[in-house]
């Protein structure tokens, strides 16, 4: 008998019915994750389902690893032991992006591949952006801001396009003037793409669906394979991914999809409510089995009944709307019944007066916290629709300068914090030449904003080394600008190198220092620094600078800060979020609604109610989807703008828990018409009906996520040196770039190559000829990549060893099972992850092969070395032996590079070797999860080649 837990009639229902198509409607806080987790744990017990058949896409990756802990978790109470890890579960882009990288030879993609993001894709547009401006109506298609305005506008067409798969030929066709630019722009954009070797977030999923339409077997393998999908927040997916769905379930029609029509917010990323109205109408006969989740079990009776009031209420002064078809109706029923005599639904307000609305918030705080009501500051949150809007920032700065730590990581304040602006003042300072430029306006490319930023940095940096305790740092300074002044060579560091030795000093050094334990308002600062880095080194590698050379130091500085970090300043940048805390503690959250979607607070504040609903598309796009999108349009255009926002504020409001608070500074703007008659009705808190005293507050949930831990990503790090992985694995600084060492992965991949050829059956096609022809087409991308190259002879060899080792194999490829073959195995509180090179064997045996591209070792002098590697092999052993119940009789290192003897030194399969590997492995992630770092490295070599050298030196 299945054990259903604490799960209702409905509940019940949604986890065993498990054939056929499913559609799943979760109002707020109805359960809808634990119910998706019992369906799973269903499948699994008492289906007899195997994870890789189960797919799961969840909107976050977050959503995902939340899936996969609370999963595991609960077969592990019921002692069932399982490798969920196998079960394709992610979300969309990823699961997309995993399907493409299994058949990446059938998809456009080379390897070595890049993948933009937001700021990538508008960034690669604007440096092209020659290419399109002489485009014919260019300029009546965009508007008239500056080039970068206008490469984000190219940027939202490409993305709207690619989502809905229209076809660019035929939009060059067209005969609207405008509509033909779209088609030219689209055509020139993909031109960029595959020029590069690149992927942007819209064209995952477009890549992903041709690699399946364009090959039946591939096509056809997946369907026999995953046998049950389960889409959740299916509210916010797309025509593409709507496509994908049905093409992977197209045989056995077990797809679940599950969301909440009233919570659907992605419109402006193409995301449309149609899907989840659709779904039981594609399915024949009634076939489609609708499950209602109503029933409330977060939020306060009171909250339940004002959001169901706020979905009904579609008319008032001058407005007036109808739901229609375009919503499911329902009534959420709260769990019980409110059991105190104050409403939990109230408003905070001031009379056109922000101070005065600044104070009465402290003193809502103040007050909750001298009741004894509040146990964290993390259990309030304020909901916005921008947290960038000065009247939030204001807010914010006002509540941290008394005493309330305030965690808004997407108020864009990452330029505003002190130590980003000192670390950008003393970089300045060491290009005199730039400063003296700037001093004087000479910079076209700057406005009069950006002059005002870059002259506070300068200001803060002088301010503080010329303090007398400051004067190593003055003088590193004064060296580095003499010598940079005066540059005629080549020095051996660029911008990032000379940011690692600044660290070195105070206050970077004291920042550096921070204690992994504290809270997350305490070690923002060393977050942004290391956010700092990644900055600094994206911008080497896509402008290929390395050193500095005379020749262009003045040229390439002008460049990092005239033009990549102002537009990054511009565009504003989200500092550091943690996923492994919910709500970080000791801080209230200022978050957009959109941020808190999924989440809950025991005290919410509802701000932004003088916002009112809004067209939010363009007349053109109208235009082009009439014409050339794969169906008609759905919502009324008229009305969109009302779904939208009923559908926003119903997610605003549905996130309290205990008590909701609506706040503003009113005026006659504020509240809005559309919110004023429910206003109006609600008490405020100093009125005489409302007690906080009746109150009790929950806690904030804690967030259970398991983290994956590899061999050679993780545990050879932290053994190397604990310090240097807390700063490079736990905070995530960006090492220099080297010259990369692609002669390595250039054989590695050429060798893959062979081997996927095996494993397809075409050993014919292992010749000397394909070989050479799959060795140039991975230098190619790799020179892409890596912006580097190697010489004609190193090529050779490199050629040469992959050569050699295929006539060693003699034919005998029979015996090869698996190629780069990911495997991963969940612990109780973590997840080991490897990547094996080689799985193969005959008659029953297992055997594993790592490959080295290297001579072979003195097996004395390279003995630390060779232990190193052997305990890689038993970890892969054991996750083999693990996934697969195949025992592995042996495990060998192979060295490509040796000519005469036998390349391989092989270990034999030993039991309590292995068992002792992976207790060191255990250990040592225990020592990670919890934040030892004290550990430093002491081998010279090692430490001469760490960019925190300096730092540790100080």
């Amino acid at each position: 008998m299945f054990d259903y837990g604490n799960a209702n009639e409905a509940q019940k229902e949604a986890i065993n019915t498990v054939e056929g198509p499913v559609l799943i409607t979760a109002g707020p806080g109805t359960g809808k994750t634990f119910t998706l987790v019992k369906r799973a744990v269903y499948l699994i017990q008492e289906c007899n389902i195997q994870p890789e058949q189960i797919m799961m896409a969840t909107f976050t990756e977050k959503a995902a690893k939340e899936l996969i802990t609370r999963i595991t978790n609960e077969l592990a109470e019921r002692n069932i032991s399982v490798n969920i890890n196998e079960m394709y579960i992610g979300t969309f882009h990823s699961l997309c992006l995993r399907i493409i990288k299994e058949n990446l030879e059938y998809t456009r993609l080379k390897r070595n591949y890049r993948l933009l993001d937001t700021f990538d894709q508008k960034y690669l547009v604007f440096r092209n952006f020659y290419k399109f401006k002489n485009i014919e109506g260019i300029n009546e298609l965009l508007s008239t801001g500056g080039t970068w305005k206008r490469s984000d506008e190219i940027c939202n067409y490409i993305n709207h396009l690619s989502e809905e798969m229209v076809d660019v030929e035929a939009l060059q066709l067209d005969n609207n003037p405008e509509i033909k630019t779209l088609g030219k722009i689209l055509a020139i954009y993909q031109e960029l793409l595959e020029e590069g070797n690149l992927i942007d977030f819209s064209t995952i999923h477009t890549e992903c669906y041709r690699l399946l339409i364009g090959n039946k077997q591939i096509l056809e393998e997946l369907q026999d394979k995953l046998r049950f999908l389960m889409i959740d927040e299916y509210q916010d997916t797309n025509y593409i991914q709507e496509q994908i769905v049905f093409l992977l379930g197209e045989k056995h029609h077990n797809v679940c999809v599950v969301g909440d029509d009233d919570q659907g917010l992605y419109r402006f990323r193409g995301a449309t409510i149609r899907n989840i109205l659709e779904f039981p109408h594609k399915f024949k006969n009634a076939e489609c089995k609708i499950i209602p989740l109503v029933v409330n079990y977060r939020s306060n009776s009171d909250i339940v009944d004002f959001y169901n009031k706020w979905m009904m209420t579609t008319s008032g002064h001058k407005f007036k709307f109808f739901w229609d078809n375009y919503r499911y109706e329902k009534i959420i029923e709260p769990h019980s019944k409110s059991n105190i005599q104050s409403s939990a639904v109230v408003k905070l307000f001031s009379k056109d007066d922000e101070d005065e609305w600044h104070e009465k918030v402290l003193d809502f705080i103040t007050q909750l916290k001298e009741l004894g009501k509040l146990t964290d500051y993390n259990q309030l949150a304020f909901l916005f629709s921008s947290v960038k809007h000065p009247r939030v920032t204001s807010l914010a700065n006002f509540l941290e300068k008394n005493g309330i730590n305030v965690y808004s990581p997407r108020s864009d304040m990452f330029f505003k914090r002190d130590e980003i602006k000192l670390s950008l003042g003393c970089l300045m300072l060491m290009f005199p030449k730039y400063v003296m430029k700037l001093e004087k306006q000479e910079f076209d490319f700057l406005q009069t904003e950006h002059y005002q930023y870059y002259k506070e940095c300068i200001v803060a940096a002088n301010k503080y080394v010329t303090k007398p305790e400051n004067r190593e740092l003055l003088q590193f300074i004064r060296k580095h600008g003499k010598a940079h002044a005066g540059l005629t060579g080549t020095t051996d560091y660029s911008y990032s190198g000379l940011l690692y030795k600044m660290f070195m000093y105070k206050p970077f050094s004291d920042i550096l220092d921070i204690d992994m334990g504290v809270g997350v308002v305490d070690i923002r600062p060393t977050r942004n620094l290391a956010l700092f880095t990644q900055i600094i080194g994206k911008f080497e590698y896509l402008h290929k600078v390395d050193v500095f050379n005379g020749s262009y130091i003045d040229k390439n500085t002008e460049l990092l800060f005239n033009l990549y970090l102002k537009l990054l300043y511009d565009g504003g940048i989200s500092e550091y979020e943690d996923e492994a805390e919910y709500a970080p503690s000791g801080c209230v959250s200022f978050l957009t609604i959109h941020q808190s979607k999924g989440m809950e607070f025991p005290i919410v504040l509802v701000d932004s109610l003088g916002n009112i609903p809004r067209k939010a598309y363009k007349d053109l796009m109208t235009e082009v989807e009439e014409k050339y999108f794969h169906r008609p349009a759905f919502e009324p255009y008229d009305q969109i703008k009302y779904f939208d926002f009923w559908r926003l504020y119903y997610t605003a409001f549905s996130r309290a828990q205990n008590l909701l608070v609506l706040t503003c500074d009113e005026n006659k703007r504020t509240p809005s018409q559309y919110f004023k008659d429910l206003y109006d009705e609600i008490s405020s808190v100093n009125s005489k009906e409302f007690q906080l005293r009746e109150f009790d507050f929950e806690s904030v949930k804690k967030v259970n996520l398991k983290n994956s831990f590899s061999f050679t990503s993780h545990i050879t790090v932290y053994e190397t040196c604990a310090l240097q992985y807390k700063f490079y694995k736990e905070l995530e600084f960006m090492p220099v770039r080297q010259s990369a060492m692609i002669f390595g992965t250039l054989v590695h991949e050429t060798i893959e190559d062979v081997h996927r050829a095996a494993i397809r059956g075409e050993v014919d096609k292992i010749t000397n000829d394909n070989i050479a022809s799959w060795f140039e087409s991975n230098y190619h991308s790799l020179v892409k990549s890596e912006h580097t190259y190697l010489a004609e002879p190193q090529r050779n060899a490199a050629l040469k060893q992959v050569e050699r080792y295929a006539e060693r194999m003699n034919g005998k490829w029979s015996s090869i099972q698996q190629a780069e073959v990911d495997v991963s195995l969940v612990k109780e509180d973590y997840i080991i992850d490897g990547k094996i090179d080689l799985v193969k064997g005959d008659n029953g045996t297992v055997e594993i092969v790592d490959f080295k591209s290297e001579q072979k070792p003195d097996m004395v002098k390279m003995r630390d070395r060779l232990e190193h590697y052997r305990r890689q092999l038993q970890i892969y052993a054991y996750l083999i032996e693990q996934r697969t119940g195949q025992k592995v009789s042996k495990m060998h290192l192979y060295y490509t590079a040796e000519e005469n003897g036998n390349p391989m030194i092989t270990y034999p399969y030993t039991k309590t070797a292995i068992e002792g590997s992976v207790a060191a492995f255990d250990d040592t992630v225990h020592k990670i999860l919890e934040k030892d770092f004290n550990h430093r490295c002491d081998d010279i070599k090692t430490c001469k080649n760490c960019d925190f050298r300096y730092y540790c030196n100080k």
